[in-house]
């Protein structure tokens, strides 16, 4: 799959840009806010996803890649289809949006031109925990440490939702552990010595 573009932006249209890559002009559509970003004729770097259909190849565009991530997500769900994952991204920035499926505000999620109630109740429903836990506050002393934890446990293989709240809950008690004391204590939690 075409995971990502590096070239030069040929085009800006309403809901898409042209890359060209190699020679090869790839048609992109992006959200309103990406493609704000894009100036014709300058070097361009962007997150992409390729869906595939019987009928057609479509390259959707994104700023990071965890608007990509939450854009597969939200297809995941019955009756969002791509033109719906991407107008969910055009109308709710990834940190509105996941603030939204974590309190469950269908208010929020209604505002998207083809979510309904009900639409917004099944992604609730199957997007919840999907989305991770919230971060919970942190100082920028120990945030560094938390990020550093929970990317080691990701890389043992541990859940991410389950690394995230184990390193919480470690740092809730003492906020003011070393980066290695607070891995120590995680895993002791998680059940590896």
């Amino acid at each position: 799959m075409i995971s990502s573009l590096r070239g030069q932006v040929q085009h800006v249209g309403l809901d898409h840009a042209v890359v060209e890559v190699g020679g090869v002009g790839f048609a992109v559509q992006m959200t309103p806010s990406t493609l704000a970003t894009l100036r014709r004729g300058e070097e361009t770097s962007i997150s992409t996803s390729l869906v595939v259909r019987e009928d057609s190849l479509t390259l959707f565009g994104f700023a990071d890649a965890e608007a990509r991530e939450l854009f597969g997500l939200l297809q995941t769900v019955s009756g969002i289809g791509p033109r719906i994952a991407l107008a969910t991204l055009a109308v709710l920035e990834p940190d509105k949006l996941r603030h939204a499926l974590a309190e469950g505000n269908i208010t929020v999620l209604t505002q998207v031109p083809g979510i309904g109630k009900k639409g917004a109740e099944r992604l609730i429903i199957e997007l919840r925990d999907k989305v991770g836990a919230l971060p919970t506050p942190t100082t920028p002393a120990h945030s560094k440490t938390r990020d550093h934890v929970v990317e080691a446990l990701l890389g043992l293989g541990f859940p991410a939702k389950a690394a995230e709240t184990t390193v919480d809950g470690v740092l809730a008690e003492n906020p003011d552990q070393s980066t290695s004391a607070v891995l120590r204590r995680a895993l002791a939690t998680l059940g590896r010595k």
